[in-house]
């Protein structure tokens, strides 16, 4: 058998990505030194990011499994270094493209990522369940996507995705997102805090800056979709979104009742001032699918136990109000593994993905993916600056 080339070897290195940016390690400067020997034995270097990276042990083994591969070796010694300041340096001028300055990326003309806000009235909706849903049910469907948890004060995306003990690498004064087992990639201020039982105290400027730098310090590379878990009501962040990022498109969460729907409504009209396109409405704990029935295989029988019509309620008053269609997107049944899911850190798309709730959220992701991208229905807050 042929002593294998540096060529083959690199280009098996070419083909593996590190797992927080998602580029091959080639591109990023991490593989340090190559040397093979005459009788197919591969020494080589891969360099970290940094000391003691979280995800160093996927890193191994997928660069031991790529050279491994290439016809002709006999063994593989890797050993792990950490690069120098200068290399991150050099790392973070790749990864923000030669740009120094810092600039929220989905903002740019040019961005092909679809960005959605999810938003609600009021708290205790399911706004965080949903958004984290709808995030694996898109990377399921081949998307890549990516969560920010814009609710400062009540960050629970992390817990629910499984990493609420992770804490993101960072390149300089570059983030990476925590990457999660489902392929969606997440930052919340959760993560960023010294702990996680920490108390966040913030106000306007505060709560602005955080957003930005969620957005703006964080390597998000090539995102298909980006959703944002948004606190609850109208207040700073909602107003902050408008202002970094007009074109994201809102989804309203409600449950049936009227209370719930009418402050809904307000979440939505705050939307559409910022010039933003609200796409649909979410009717989460619609209704629960009666226990005897299901059991016994008969007739499907629904109890509504928080009334309904909210969500159609809000879908009529939005679009009479905007004058274009704002639809009910779904409708979420109650089910207690939607509830468990969330608390083990395994979503029910991914932990039960044949229950109604799963079927419902996979349907709803499904519409916003497929959505394009026109600008009808969309305010563009022109104002003509001379009469002709």
């Amino acid at each position: 058998m042929s002593t294998p080339t540096l060529e083959q070897v690199n280009a098996a290195l070419a083909t593996v990505q590190d797992p927080e940016i998602k580029r091959p390690i080639t591109e990023l400067g991490m593989v340090d030194t190559v040397e093979i020997s005459d009788t197919g034995a591969v020494t080589l270097t891969v360099l970290l990011t940094v000391s003691g990276c979280p995800l160093k042990d996927t890193i191994t083994r997928d660069v031991t499994t790529a050279v491994e591969g290439v016809p002709g070796v006999t063994g593989v010694d890797l050993t792990l270094g950490v690069m120098s300041a200068e290399q991150r340096a050099g790392l973070q001028e790749v990864l923000r493209g030669g740009q120094a300055q810092r600039e929220i990326q989905f903002a740019q003309p040019g961005s092909l990522t679809k960005v959605f806000a999810i938003a609600s009235g009021k708290g205790g909706v399911g706004k965080s369940s949903i958004t984290v849903n709808l995030a694996l049910a898109m990377a399921k469907q081949g998307l890549s996507v990516g969560i920010v948890d814009a609710d400062i004060y009540g960050h629970s995306v992390p817990a629910m995705l499984g990493v609420a003990d992770v804490r993101p690498t960072q390149v300089e004064d570059l983030i990476m997102p925590v990457p999660t087992p489902s392929g969606v990639s997440v930052i919340s201020i959760g993560m960023l805090k010294p702990r996680r039982d920490q108390v966040v105290a913030w106000r306007g400027p505060m709560l602005d800056r955080a957003l930005v730098q969620m957005l703006s310090d964080v390597y998000w590379g090539d995102l298909d979709v980006l959703l944002l878990d948004l606190p609850p009501g109208t207040g700073d962040v909602a107003i902050s979104l408008g202002q970094h990022l007009p074109g994201a498109e809102v989804v309203v969460v409600t449950t049936p009742q009227e209370a719930a729907a009418e402050v809904a409504e307000r979440a939505g009209t705050m939307a559409s001032m910022l010039h933003q396109r609200v796409v649909g409405v979410i009717e989460n704990m619609s209704y629960l699918p009666c226990p005897h029935c299901t059991a016994d295989g008969s007739a499907d029988h629904r109890l509504e136990i928080f009334g309904s019509g909210g969500g159609d309620r809000v879908a009529s008053t939005l679009s009479s109000r905007f004058g274009y269609d704002v639809p009910v997107l779904g409708r979420i049944p109650l089910d207690v593994s939607l509830r468990e899911g969330g608390d083990a850190g395994k979503p029910i798309v991914d932990s039960d993905p044949t229950a109604i709730g799963a079927q419902e959220l996979t349907a709803i992701a499904g519409k916003l993916s497929g959505r394009g991208r026109g600008l009808a229905g969309m305010q563009l807050g022109l104002t003509p600056s001379s009469k002709f």
